[in-house]
């Protein structure tokens, strides 16, 4: 990667909601998912990302702070270069450019003079915590959305990271939303001095279009013809194992439930197996011939038959 902008195709000038849209754009067009080959090409696009979406490194880097090809700050970039360079370029300085990190000289004069936050002197010892500090490893946090089925009875998946490497992640059984699974070592380093922290990849499981899960068991509404409601019948039912045989009982009305035992969200340390519950729906056809009317309303005629008085209202 050479300038970040360039990367990405836009002018010094362009807004955040620009820099984000064009992004977007050049990720999905050279993921290595899809275009297996253009894995240096994807990992210089979100270089270039990581520092025109950060406003300090974006500020950084235009004032010529910051390495394009490695995103770490320039040797002597620090108050003096900077100085040096605005007497060449006339450029002016205002102090929020000076935000008490990294090489801000004014930090650095009045730390020594009001000493450290308990009112003591600035110590070697002092400097060495400080620099254990910086060294600790940084994670680096990500989102994912996984399908309800691969999330439920659990999957290995290649997922693809921000520097462009592709790595191995195992989505254990039950994974719900909100899990947040870790690869150790796999974080990205944030400067030279720096360790490497970890991945840590919060999961969003998807809604299926059938199936709902509550804690360990699973439900389903099954629609079933009026003739299979009164007389019974064996239906194949969808599980997320697969289909299975189901037999619904004679005289079974909509909202008559059956259970599929086993057939629910897997086992894991913390959690029992789970099972499948079936809510019938007794559906009539979308068009009713004149046959099945006539018998329907000459069978209310003989019988007197009115659902709604079981239902009390006070």
């Amino acid at each position: 990667m050479t300038d970040p902008y360039k990367t990405l195709g836009l002018g010094r000038e362009a807004s955040a909601a620009e820099i984000k849209s064009a992004y977007r754009t050049l990720a999905k067009k050279h993921h290595p998912d899809l275009n297996p080959g253009n894995a240096e090409r994807f990992k210089n696009i979100t270089g270039a990302y990581d520092i025109l979406s950060n406003p300090e490194k974006k500020k950084k880097f235009d004032r010529g702070q910051l390495d394009p090809a490695t995103g770490a700050e320039r040797p002597g970039a620090g108050f003096w270069g900077q100085w040096g360079g605005a007497q060449k370029t006339g450029k002016s300085f205002s102090f929020d450019e000076f935000d008490g990190t990294n090489n801000d000289i004014f930090s650095s004069f009045f730390r020594n003079a009001r000493g450290d936050i308990h009112g003591r002197p600035e110590t070697g010892s002092y400097r060495k915590n400080s620099a254990k500090e910086n060294n600790k490893p940084k994670n680096t946090n990500y989102k994912l959305t996984v399908p309800f089925t691969e999330a439920t009875l659990g999957i290995k998946k290649h997922v693809t990271l921000s520097d462009g490497k592709v790595v191995n992640m195992s989505i254990p059984p039950g994974t719900e939303t909100g899990t947040k699974l870790r690869l150790k070592g796999q974080g990205r380093i944030a400067d030279k001095s720096s360790k490497k922290g970890d991945a840590v990849i919060e999961i969003t499981v998807q809604d299926h279009e059938h199936f709902v899960r509550k804690n360990q068991d699973i439900h389903i509404d099954i629609p079933i013809s009026l003739p299979e409601a009164i007389s019974g019948a064996t239906i194949i039912v969808p599980t997320i194992y697969g289909n299975v045989t189901l037999k619904v009982p004679t005289n079974s009305n909509s909202g008559s439930i059956l259970r599929l035992k086993g057939k629910g969200v897997p086992k894991s340390k913390e959690r029992n197996l789970g099972d499948q519950y079936i809510r019938l729906q007794v559906t009539l056809p979308d068009k009713i011939d004149n046959e099945l009317k006539e018998f329907i309303e000459n069978w209310g005629k003989k019988n007197e038959y009115n659902p709604r008085q079981k239902v009390k209202i006070t």
